[in-house]
């Protein structure tokens, strides 16, 4: 899975949850300023992210994330370093 297929799920994610315009969600959009999503929506968003890497998501991953290309690098690094279950 490439960085472009995780920001595509993001964007389907927030448009069908948040009802967040996908044009909005760019690399560089900071997930409160810009999209205006607070701590719950991001609980959420995380919960909705689990699938994409089939294992429980570390939330010391997502504690500094703060642009839509932080959300991505987390879970891609999360894809590429998969720990044993």
């Amino acid at each position: 899975m490439t960085k472009d297929d995780i920001l595509n799920h993001i964007a389907a994610i927030l448009e069908e949850t948040f009802e967040i315009d996908p044009a909005k969600v760019k690399p560089e959009a900071k997930l409160y300023d810009d999209l205006e999503i607070d701590s719950i929506d991001a609980v959420d968003l995380i919960v909705q992210l689990k699938p994409l890497v089939g294992r429980r998501l570390d939330p010391e991953a997502f504690k500094s994330v703060r642009t839509v290309a932080d959300v991505v690098d987390a879970l891609y690094g999360m894809l590429d370093n998969p720990t044993p279950a």
